[in-house]
């Protein structure tokens, strides 16, 4: 009998929707998510041309974004080799001036520093200044390589990131960290966007024929010559040289760290230059992206191989510190010119950067000039050597072409120049406002403890507790 109900019940619901469905129907065709729907089946499918545009800009893009994040990654690879090549007492030191590089960096790139460097006209070749902020959201896909301005300004800063925190291991160990910040912040806002915009922004020196891929010049050597300058002005740490002028070495607290720094600088440098083409889409983009990485590699080879020879044949030993050095040294001297050189070109200069670096240590040392980390043979003079490289060994061949030497020179002679008188100028002020160094109290007790009141290592400060 409850079946019957059920069943009773059921036929009486439906006869119900049968009488009132045509009413629900035309009350349903009026509503704004029937319109969307109907909205929806008329518009016209898209063309295979047009998904394939689609496609090709997602995929580079997210090529762009992953390179940038590689090239972010390199900033924990400068921590670690300064901090392990440096005294455990000045490793909380060097690692905030490493966040702050970025933090600091990056705002004030996104503010000014953008805009400076890609002003979207040259204007005079000199200096233009384009807009606060990125200037946009999206782009148009069916654009051959067109890049979504956002992922283009995230990959833009990591460079500009790096271009700072190199300074960082040049002034180790005795700069206050105020005059840090200030050095920092004027690096990223002005100094580097301004000899950027010469070449990437479509400046003087682009329009001569100035090539440089991937920063040797714009982004290596302005870091280099920026903390050769800050190194001069410091003076050496308390004890690095004798009285009579002999280099005293003052070994790093930690060279498992500094190795694991070089090793993770390695492999952000995959970013940083196969990322530098822009594109991955297409055989042209493909065999480019590969022969750049391949050449990345082997001049990092080459670079580590040679310095290691040069140092054990010096010094009967073979050196670690420089051998990882010379790893840094042909990454370097092979951003400028990586597409457009062959693989024998690339390890020829990446032995050749190797051997520089050595030689650049032993100069500085000569000089009294304290650079605990190599910043500037690694970065300034392999930087040189990579703008000169490009004239050298570019081929008409290579995707990249081949390159006149008149203009490499100018642009290796001019970059360095500004990076280094501009830095000089703003360190000497510091000096005289007496913004620039610790006293000889805090230098020899350490950075960590008088800068910062805090310690990397636990313990490792014995405290006055009278």
């Amino acid at each position: 009998m409850k079946r019957k109900v059920k069943y009773l019940s059921a036929l009486a619901a439906m006869l119900v929707l049968v009488g009132v469905a045509p009413g629900w129907a035309e009350e349903a065709a009026a509503t704004p998510a029937a319109d969307a729907v109907a909205a929806a089946a008329a518009v016209v499918p898209l063309t295979a041309d047009a998904v394939m545009n689609e496609t090709s800009y997602a995929i580079d893009n997210m090529f762009l974004m992953i390179a940038a994040v590689l090239v972010l990654f390199m900033q924990a690879g400068f921590a670690m080799v300064e901090a392990g090549f440096n005294s455990a007492k000045n490793t909380v030191n060097i690692l905030f001036k490493n966040v702050m590089d970025l933090c600091l960096g990056m705002l004030l790139f996104y503010v000014v520093g953008y805009g400076l460097m890609y002003p979207g006209d040259a204007g005079n070749g000199f200096f233009a200044f384009g807009q606060i902020g990125i200037g946009g959201i999206g782009a148009d896909a069916a654009a051959a390589g067109a890049l979504a301005p956002q992922v283009d300004w995230l990959f833009q800063v990591a460079f500009a990131a790096t271009a700072a925190t190199i300074v960082s291991g040049a002034v180790a160990g005795r700069l206050k960290f105020p005059a840090y910040l200030i050095y920092s912040a004027v690096i990223t806002g002005l100094i580097y966007p301004i000899s950027g915009f010469w070449k990437w922004g479509g400046g003087w020196l682009d329009q001569m024929g100035f090539y440089d891929f991937a920063g040797s010049l714009v982004v290596h050597a302005v870091g280099g010559f920026a903390g050769l300058a800050g190194a001069i002005v410091l003076g050496p740490r308390i004890g690095r040289f004798a009285k009579d002028g002999s280099s005293r070495a003052i070994p790093g607290h930690n060279l498992p760290i500094a190795a694991l720094g070089v090793f993770i600088l390695l492999i952000g440098w995959f970013g940083f230059n196969p990322g530098s083409q822009l594109a991955i889409v297409g055989k042209g983009n493909t065999d480019a992206v590969m022969l750049i990485a391949v050449n990345t590699l082997l001049a990092a080879g080459a670079g580590g191989v040679l310095a290691m020879i040069s140092t054990w044949i010096m010094h009967k030993k073979p050196d670690l510190t420089m051998a990882a050095n010379g790893i840094l040294a042909g990454l370097v001297g092979i951003t400028a010119n990586c597409d457009s050189v062959t693989n024998v070109s690339a390890i020829i200069i990446g032995a050749v950067a190797g051997v520089l670096v050595v030689l650049g240590v032993k100069l500085l040392d000569k000089l009294k000039i304290d650079d605990p980390v190599g910043a500037f043979p690694v970065h300034g003079m392999c930087g040189v050597w990579g703008g000169i490289a490009t004239a050298i060994f570019g081929s008409a061949a290579m995707p990249g072409g081949a390159h006149a030497f008149i203009p490499q020179l100018v642009g290796s002679i001019v970059i360095p120049i500004w990076a280094f008188g501009t830095m000089l100028i703003l360190f000497f002020i510091l000096k005289k406002l007496n913004l620039l160094r610790v006293s000889k109290q805090e230098e020899l007790r350490g950075l960590d403890i008088g800068e910062h009141g805090e310690e990397a290592y636990s313990g490792f400060q014995i405290f006055n507790t009278n």
